[in-house]
């Protein structure tokens, strides 16, 4: 027996560049969060193991009343590593460049742990209660998620980009395709 499963992903809120510690506005984008979350009736939350995230996702958690829960699968890494041949022309040394700027530590285990992410993540939730659950995460992995959603070329994930706290929803049906409900989603941010 399965159930529908609405994923919620949100990028993390704004953080220093220097520390990682969350900033006034970020501050303020997570607790907006938390309370969208909670009228949303999300009673799991996942995040990171990052600074910005585990604290995006401690102050959400405290809107929700839930307990966050800390899955190396939400955080912050390279979910595919394209190949030349995979890209179109006009994208091709953009691309790559860009995927070998980033740090080895996020482009060595990011496929794995990508993978992971799709187990853990997505699909019909198990049991007969739909289930509503969010994920605190970094950019790459929202992106991730919703080419693998929509079925777009792996590569797509480098040129998505959500902003601090802005939420996108997934849906996963039984027996239906997944679904992209919403996309950088900021209106609880105003």
């Amino acid at each position: 027996m399965s159930a529908t499963r609405h994923l919620y992903l949100a990028r993390h809120a704004e953080a220093e560049h220097e520390n990682g510690a969350l900033t006034a506005k970020g501050r303020h984008q997570a607790l907006a969060l938390g309370r969208r979350l909670h009228r949303a009736g999300v009673d799991r939350l996942h995040h990171g193991p990052l600074a910005r995230t585990t604290q995006t996702a401690l102050l959400a958690a405290g809107e929700l009343g839930t307990v966050p829960v800390c899955v190396p699968e939400a955080g912050d890494y390279a979910p595919h590593l394209p190949l030349r041949e995979e890209l179109p022309d006009g994208y091709a040394d953009g691309v790559l460049d860009f995927v070998s700027s980033l740090p080895g530590h996020e482009r060595v285990p990011g496929p794995a742990l990508a993978r992971r992410a799709l187990e853990r993540f997505t699909g019909p939730a198990e049991g007969e209660r739909e289930r509503h659950e969010a994920v605190i995460t970094h950019a790459y992995l929202v992106g991730w998620l919703v080419c693998v959603a929509l079925g777009a070329p792996a590569w797509r994930w480098t040129i998505l980009a959500p902003a601090n706290a802005a939420l996108t929803v997934l849906r996963y049906a039984p027996g239906r395709p997944a679904s992209v409900l919403a996309f950088n989603d900021t209106a609880h941010l105003l």
